[in-house]
């Protein structure tokens, strides 16, 4: 079965540093997909090569077999993304974005229309129809970044911290959203620092530490008898008993 997404030694350095470090991962069909790492692990400049965002200096990347850079049309056809500090039109509606961009992949108008009600419905920002995108709170942008990703009908979602400043109610429809669409067959890629949030969705996991993947797998496999927090601290080290109090903190 061709795999969701492969990536193939991908690297990037910006200067001196090596962001990422010829990685090598695979994304089966039907897989919910965690890639851990702690901040400037390299998740960010991993996924934005993966999906034709940032070109690599090396290697390679494929959604369903299609090239991402040498087959860019037909590959971005099948991934919908929600990138970290996603940039839309900020003097549009919601609904005006949903519209515009729809448009712009060449779906119908009436498809556009029926897909862009259900989206600012079930995401709840159908209460903010009028509300220019410059006003949402950095959820609700969280919320039409997510929509502009499953606008088309991908078979994959790569998603770079989809919950972040998501309030607990909204979260909860995003998962729901999310179990559904891999129970209906499709696959996703959520890139995440929250451990507890990995183990609750996802069913394989990947562990990046100074761009290179240390671990990866089914998630059972990879945190063993311990938690993935614990586990995911084993791997990429911590300065554990060296780290000290603040002296003037201290009674």
């Amino acid at each position: 079965m061709t795999a969701a997404l492969e990536i193939s030694g991908l690297t990037k350095t910006f200067g001196e540093k090596v962001a990422v470090d010829h990685i090598d991962l695979t994304v089966p069909q039907g897989s919910f997909y965690g890639l851990v790492g702690q901040n400037g692990a390299g998740k960010t400049t991993t996924l934005s090569m993966a999906v034709g965002l940032l070109r690599p200096d090396a290697g390679g990347a494929s959604i369903f077999g299609a090239d991402v850079w040498k087959d860019p049309e037909h590959a971005k056809t099948l991934v919908g993304v929600l990138p970290d500090g996603l940039a839309m039109p900020e003097r549009l509606t919601g609904r005006e974005v949903l519209t515009y961009l729809g448009l712009m992949r060449g779906l119908a108008p009436e498809v556009v229309a029926e897909r862009a009600g259900e989206l600012l419905a079930v995401l709840e920002l159908d209460r903010a129809e009028q509300t220019l995108v410059i006003e949402y709170s950095t959820g609700m942008r969280k919320k039409i970044g997510l929509a502009t990703a499953l606008l088309h009908g991908p078979r994959l979602l790569v998603l770079d911290e989809p919950f972040e400043a998501v309030d607990p109610v909204s979260a909860a429809t995003i998962k729901t959203i999310l179990r559904g669409f891999v129970a209906g067959g499709g696959s996703i890629v959520l890139s995440s620092h929250v451990m507890a949030l990995v183990e609750q969705l996802c069913d394989q996991v990947a562990v990046i530490d100074k761009g290179r993947v240390t671990a990866a797998g089914p998630i059972d496999e990879v945190r063993g008898d311990v938690t993935l927090e614990d586990r995911f601290v084993q791997l990429v080290g911590s300065t554990g008993g060296a780290v000290k109090e603040l002296s003037w903190l201290s009674n």
